[in-house]
């Protein structure tokens, strides 16, 4: 008996890096699982050709777009006749701004406009936009988890990290204020993070061979996703679990909200 049978989640952003290890994670502990991207229709095909068509949905969607979300849920619903999880991972970094940033950081002023507002797009409006489709199922269902993909206060904070750093950062008050708009209601929200610099599709290939060898892998973070997917983690809301640090014997993480003064 796997630890999430009889679950349906959503994974944005599914087909690769970390949403990919999460759909795998969620998969093997035998969750029915949906997951989108943006674009690239055949990775996420793939993962579903591999996990098998009676288990998985596979759906090109635009986070960004409030119908392609609307989209997501009712292809989800219609499918598997229900939703449990949430997890937004989808996302856009810093390569868009620049493929040097780690080395060359730009200031926030080089940045461009439409850049700007296509990381803020996908980072900030699109947790909202999947959650605001999902909530009301949910809501319904009396219970329900929704998991924000986040990353180190220390990034959010480096320099040159505009605006892929402040995009997280206001994903934290959407954890924070969401978990508490949905206090007794049954659905909890919670965001995991790495804890460090991981291996995917953000990071610039140019990178050196050092570099590379000291990135997390993307599986890191599956073990704190499943616990809050599962009905071990039902009692947590509000929470910031760091893969680096979390186990089963202290699942408990921190607490959301005091990453808002960093």
């Amino acid at each position: 008996m796997g630890r999430l049978d009889g679950k349906v989640a959503i994974i944005t952003g599914g087909g690769r890096g970390i949403g990919r290890a999460i759909a795998e994670g969620y998969a093997g502990e035998g969750a029915r699982v949906v997951v989108t991207a943006a674009r690239q229709h055949s990775e996420i095909e793939a993962f579903a050709a591999t996990w098998g068509g009676e288990r998985t949905l596979a759906i090109v969607a635009d986070v960004t777009d409030p119908a392609a979300c609307e989209h997501v849920v009712a292809e989800t619903i219609a499918r598997f006749g229900s939703i449990d999880v949430l997890v937004n991972n989808a996302g856009r970094g810093m390569r868009y701004v620049s493929p040097h940033f780690l080395t060359e950081p730009t200031r926030f002023w080089e940045v461009e406009p439409a850049v700007w507002r296509m990381v803020i797009d996908t980072n900030v409006n699109g947790p909202f936009l999947m959650a605001r489709a999902v909530v009301p199922h949910m809501l319904g269902n009396g219970t329900g988890a929704i998991i924000n993909i986040s990353m180190n206060y220390e990034t959010m904070k480096r320099q040159g990290f505009s605006p892929y750093g402040p995009s997280k950062a206001a994903l934290i008050s959407e954890t924070v204020i969401w978990a508490q708009d949905l206090e007794s209601k049954g659905i909890t929200v919670n965001e995991v993070l790495p804890g460090g610099a991981t291996a995917t599709g953000m990071i610039p290939p140019t990178i050196s061979e050092e570099l590379r060898q000291s990135l997390l892998p993307p599986e890191i973070v599956v073990p704190p996703a499943v616990f809050l997917a599962s009905e071990a983690g039902r009692h947590l809301t509000g929470r910031r679990l760091v893969a680096t640090e979390w186990s089963p014997e202290h699942p408990e993480g921190h607490s959301a909200a005091s990453g808002i003064g960093f």
